[in-house]
């Protein structure tokens, strides 16, 4: 029974150069290959019979592939890479039944067929050139997918991507006044010293107008046990916005509540993680939100909602206190900010509705539900903070908002 030998040139011959341009063929086609799987690739086809077609497939489909949904693409590229010239069907008839069977549109390969008839030679046929085009992006396919079910590689590219967000926050009006061209507020001081000019008559009028400026944030973040899929993407989410915005306030819950913000001022942000996640007690545990709620509006709420704040209360509802309890200091808390948002992961899945307990007891005192389960759905978030208007909502009409999906 024939083994590969790399030691051995009669027995390597090729072998080594087909397998790296396989693995060159997967990683192109999208599954993650890295050079350290491609080593232990050849160091293990020593053990395996290379004369045995699906001995030869099922070692590398073990040392190659580790996500099921990578399954397809390597089957597909094995038959095709690997099939036997001689005997097999033309490649043009196998690349055309191949391809179809590519899960479209993760990665969207297209086949272009070009005929080039050669009239300048005695044959004068035509021949055929397959060329196949990837044309997908892996920024793009992340931008849609859910933070719920990225693979490790996948989780450290949307951290990337959220780092690169750029954050803008609707203005304010401050009580402070600044000197105008034009505006509705006339400025006497200036407009008399103006008038020296011209022996005490007002003939220049200056104006002025009302300064304006970001309106804080303040960041409630379930990490609760049902929470934990989501619970540190979006802690990399908060340390954005933190960074982006400069005036925020972070706090995470459980079934108590914890201020985290003087651990996002670390300038890097694996640092900051770690440090809130050694100073958080409660991490993976219950949750019990009208508790956490309350305990933000009487230790915090003087300290922090001064300013007319927008609020951020990242939960996805599932809760285990009192919904009266909720409901109350939800109403506190919404007279107190300019705008209460809520953002669910799963209101992002097909289907999802707020039956929960907790979230039948919330919202009545929402402004806005919102979903936050891809980068999608935070570039949504990012355009509304942006848009929101300086006026607050009506609080004395109550009514239940649709979700903006």
């Amino acid at each position: 029974m024939l083994k590969y030998d790399p030691m051995d040139e009669k027995t390597a011959g090729y072998l080594t150069t087909h397998l790296l341009a396989f693995g060159y063929l997967l990683r192109e086609l999208g599954v993650p290959v890295s050079p350290g799987q491609m080593l232990a690739a050849l160091d293990g086809l020593a053990y395996v019979p290379i004369t045995s077609r699906e001995d030869f497939r099922a070692a590398l489909r073990c040392m190659l592939v580790l996500r099921h949904e990578d399954l397809p693409l390597f089957e597909t590229a094995f038959t095709f890479y690997w099939r036997t010239a001689p005997a097999a069907r033309p490649a043009s008839q196998l690349l055309h039944a191949m391809v179809p069977q590519l899960p479209l549109p993760r990665r969207q390969l297209r086949l272009r067929r070009r005929d080039e008839p050669d009239a300048t030679t005695e044959e004068g046929r035509e021949r055929e050139r397959l060329e196949l085009q990837l044309t997908f992006s892996r920024d793009e396919i992340l931008r849609t997918k859910d933070f719920a079910q990225c693979s490790w590689e996948e989780v450290q590219a949307v951290k990337a991507l959220i780092g690169r967000m750029r954050w803008r926050v609707a203005e304010r009006p401050t009580r402070r006044r600044r000197p105008a061209r034009r505006g509705r507020h006339l400025d006497f001081r200036r407009t008399l010293r103006r008038s020296l000019r011209y022996g005490g008559v007002p003939l220049q009028l200056a104006w002025r107008e009302t300064q304006t400026t970001p309106r804080p944030v303040v960041v409630l973040c379930d990490i609760s046990g049902s929470m934990e899929r989501y619970a540190r993407i979006l802690l990399q989410f908060v340390y954005a916005i933190t960074e982006g915005l400069g005036k925020v306030e972070s706090f995470v819950f459980g079934t108590r509540l914890t201020r985290i913000t003087r651990q996002l001022r670390h300038r890097d942000i694996d640092d900051a993680i770690s440090l809130v996640s050694r100073h958080v007690l409660d991490w993976n545990g219950g949750t019990r939100i009208g508790d956490a709620v309350k305990a933000f509006n009487f230790q915090w709420g003087r300290r922090v909602l001064g300013h007319g704040p927008i609020v951020l209360l990242i939960s996805d509802g599932w809760d285990r206190g009192e919904p009266a309890v909720l409901r109350r200091e939800l109403d506190r808390l919404q007279r107190s900010c300019h705008r209460l948002i809520w953002l669910n992961p799963l209101l992002g899945s097909p289907g999802y509705a707020p039956l929960t307990v907790g979230m039948q007891a919330a919202l009545p005192f929402i402004d806005d539900f919102l979903p936050v389960h891809n980068l999608v759905s935070l570039e949504q978030l990012g355009a509304k903070l942006a848009a929101l208007s300086a006026k607050p909502t009506a609080r004395r009409q109550r009514r239940t908002p649709q979700p903006n999906l």
